[in-house]
């Protein structure tokens, strides 16, 4: 390899991880359109549903967002009557996110939209199993180094 070869474009890791999120966020839009969700309210909702209510710093940790970009996605989804989010009585630092009545249901309508993009993808069953768990490690080790 070149002096320069190190900066190229095709020997990058981060860009095939790049180009290929946005490629897959664009799968998911218009079947998320019709539940009126974006991905990242999408993928709030995931964790949301899984624990029925969270602390606010540890979902932005799961999810990998700061509190800027995760504040205006629970507004929104607690404006759209998915989620209620309230201060703890003994320490008002810390903020809760609870799933409602409505995000429950949404929840058993929901339930084709991971079905729905795996047959979009197209691909080998065991190779994207195997892919998720290498992203899984790399983002683990990642998690670990910082």
């Amino acid at each position: 390899m070149d002096k320069y070869g190190r900066i190229k474009l095709e020997n990058q890791i981060c860009f095939p991880l790049y180009a290929l999120s946005r490629e897959v966020i664009k799968l998911y839009k218009p079947i998320l359109d019709e539940y009126n969700l974006t991905y990242t309210q999408y993928i709030t909702m995931l964790v949301i549903w899984e624990e029925g209510k969270i602390i606010f710093k540890e979902l932005g940790k799961r999810l990998h967002l700061d509190s800027g970009t995760l504040t205006p996605v629970i507004k929104k989804l607690e404006s759209m009557g998915l989620v209620t989010k309230y201060r703890n009585k003994d320490d008002d630092r810390v903020v809760t996110v609870e799933l409602t009545e409505k995000g429950r249901l949404l929840r058993e309508n929901i339930l084709e939209v991971p079905e729905k993009i795996y047959c979009k993808l197209k691909g080998d069953d065991e190779k994207l199993i195997a892919l998720k768990k290498q992203l899984d490690e790399l983002l683990a080790s990642i998690d670990e180094q910082g």
